[in-house]
């Protein structure tokens, strides 16, 4: 059965952390380069999820602007410069989420971070915030060479945290997240304040949360479901 002490693997950006606001500054600073138009936050939280490069496409594609493919790397970088000088100025952790990391390591639970931001940038904002040695591995796009809703990132950050795949649970905000934790044969929970371009309920996660503090008791049920299933 799951064991008790299960591996609970996250997101990043709109699951632990509200990181719209850097991000959209970033994305806005190479807008402004380019010689477009800002975008709004509130319109554009929903264009975060799949890394940088896919980020500044759809802001530019916001524009009816199409560029060649040397023109989006040079903007990537631009835009990877400037977020890493200012990963941390108006990001923070979701309202309760240090409180139920709290409970989740009380409970023996062990925690990792899977996420299509780079490593280092994924590494350098939890520095900043505090957070970084609550993960037992912290995995991005560039750790293993693909993406989510590839299994193979979820997999091997399940091993690189030491955990399994049959005693892990992944926990995601987005249309990536279910897909990663689907074909990977995880459970997943899905929190609805994050970002996504569909709602994260139409996803069919196995559980959703709409606060920090009701995660502790989701990764209980989900692993008493899973004990159950197994034992059948």
């Amino acid at each position: 059965m799951m064991a008790a002490s299960s591996l609970i693997v996250f997101d990043l950006d709109g699951t632990l952390v509200d990181t719209a606001p850097d991000l959209i500054t970033a994305l806005n600073h190479v807008l402004a380069r380019e010689g477009l138009p800002a975008v709004p936050l509130a319109s554009a939280r929903n264009l975060i999820g799949a890394g940088a490069r896919k980020l500044i496409e759809r802001g530019l594609e916001l524009e009816g602007r199409a560029v060649t493919a040397g023109e989006l790397n040079r903007m990537t970088a631009d835009f990877i410069e400037f977020y890493a000088a200012h990963i941390a100025d108006a990001s923070r952790p979701f309202e309760g989420l240090e409180a139920a990391l709290d409970d989740l390591a009380a409970l023996g639970h062990r925690l990792a971070v899977c996420t299509n931001k780079l490593e280092w940038l994924s590494r350098r904002l939890l520095d900043a915030l505090g957070l970084s040695g609550r993960f037992s591995a912290i995995c991005g796009a560039d750790t293993f060479g693909v993406s989510k809703p590839d299994p193979a990132i979820l997999r091997q950050t399940v091993a690189k945290a030491g955990g399994a795949v049959t005693s892990s649970i992944m926990v995601g905000d987005s249309g990536n997240d279910v897909g990663v934790a689907r074909r990977a044969g995880m459970p997943v929970i899905a929190v609805s304040f994050g970002y996504t371009d569909v709602p994260i309920a139409e996803l069919k996660p196995d559980r959703l949360i709409h606060h920090m503090r009701d995660l502790a008791e989701a990764v209980g049920e989900l692993s008493a479901v899973s004990g159950k299933r197994l034992n059948a």
